[in-house]
């Protein structure tokens, strides 16, 4: 919000706000569409193009690829038109600083002299403003001092960009998929009985338990989605840890625990797609995130997973969190994907907790 003019307002509101609580509506909108705000004519331009190799960027993970986001471009044609647009939950109002449209003068509105110097100077092109006019929305403004520069702007910051938005995307899901209520007996019972946690959603059950393993379903009519947990104590050395790893240990698993009615019939990862896996930081933790699909081998089923393998470095332990879901009546996969996403990053470590 510091990037404004109207910096004083806003930060006196929003002071309000955190000590009587915010009482704005919701922006409106489907939480996986960006309104693209551009003037009509420039929806060919090279920034166009950039914002849709970008944020319209197919994912490769998932039983069908899909766009990281749907996009709706609109002009500015009206005031009442911009209001409109200043209810959406997920905004981007691009265009050159200077171009004489209605959406470069509006840009240019939101900007300070300072902000201005720093975007002509080519220091800052991006500017993502949260929760700005109503609760739940993410507004990304992007400017340059020309089309071309922008749209390579864009392009030369792909992954900071969609990390921004994602990031926005997890904590709306984190809120959604616990509000409704919260099962924290099976989080409290890991806490105390072994030592972590992970957030439960309303309808999952458990399945099975042994010493260092767990599974749970959330079994509804067309859409059944497991999870399953995976602990080692007394891991001092993890040079070990790497993508091949993490693969042969989850196919380990899934072998072992996860069968088909035949004996010959056992979950696997399907390797025919692509198996992406990124490493992060969350507080002390060193986290690696697996994206996939798995199928059934010797059967006719599959469908995405999220695993997440986690080092606590204080406590020496190693943990695997694993989502999946079995939907083959769903056709758009990404949604369940992205809530496995914030779920699975509800982990914590008691980082007081012995092997004895």
């Amino acid at each position: 919000m510091r990037y404004l003019k109207s910096i004083v307002l806003l930060v006196a509101v929003v002071s309000f706000m955190a000590c009587e609580g915010d009482f704005r509506e919701r922006a409106d909108g489907n939480p996986r569409e960006f309104v693209v705000v551009m003037d009509s004519t420039k929806w060919d331009s090279e920034t166009a193009q950039a914002i849709r190799e970008t944020f319209g960027k197919l994912i490769f993970t998932l039983p069908n690829p899909e766009a990281n986001y749907d996009l709706s471009f609109m002009p500015i044609r009206s005031r009442q038109q911009l209001e409109r647009i200043r209810k959406g939950r997920n905004v981007i109002f691009a265009a050159p600083l200077n171009e004489d449209t209605n959406v470069g003068r509006q840009i240019k509105a939101f900007l300070d002299d300072g902000v201005e110097a720093r975007v002509e100077s080519g220091e800052s092109f991006a500017f993502p403003i949260e929760d700005q006019w109503y609760k739940d929305q993410y507004v990304l403004i992007l400017t340059s001092t020309s089309d071309s520069l922008l749209a390579d702007k864009i392009r030369n910051s792909e992954q900071a960009l969609l990390s921004s938005a994602l990031e926005k995307e997890l904590q709306r899901w984190n809120w959604d998929v616990y509000e409704k209520k919260e099962q924290t007996q099976y989080s409290d019972s890991l806490w105390n009985d072994h030592g972590f946690m992970v957030r439960f959603q309303h309808d999952y059950y458990k399945g099975v338990d042994t010493l260092n393993f767990q599974t749970y379903r959330r079994l509804l009519p067309d859409n059944e989605r497991r999870m399953w947990i995976w602990w080692k104590d007394n891991v001092t050395d993890i040079s070990f840890l790497d993508d091949d790893w993490i693969n042969a240990t989850r196919d380990s698993l899934l072998q072992t625990y996860f069968k088909g009615s035949r004996d010959n019939q056992y979950v696997s990862t399907e390797y025919r797609r692509p198996v992406e896996t990124t490493s992060f930081q969350k507080d002390r933790y060193i986290g690696y995130e697996t994206l996939g699909t798995w199928q059934l081998i010797n059967g006719a089923m599959g469908g995405p997973f999220v695993n997440f393998t986690y080092f606590d470095p204080t406590t020496n332990r190693l943990f695997m969190i694993e989502y999946q879901q079995f939907a083959p009546r769903v056709r758009k996969k990404l949604t369940f994907v992205r809530q496995f996403r914030a779920m699975g990053r509800t982990f914590e470590s008691d980082s007081t907790w012995t092997s004895n």
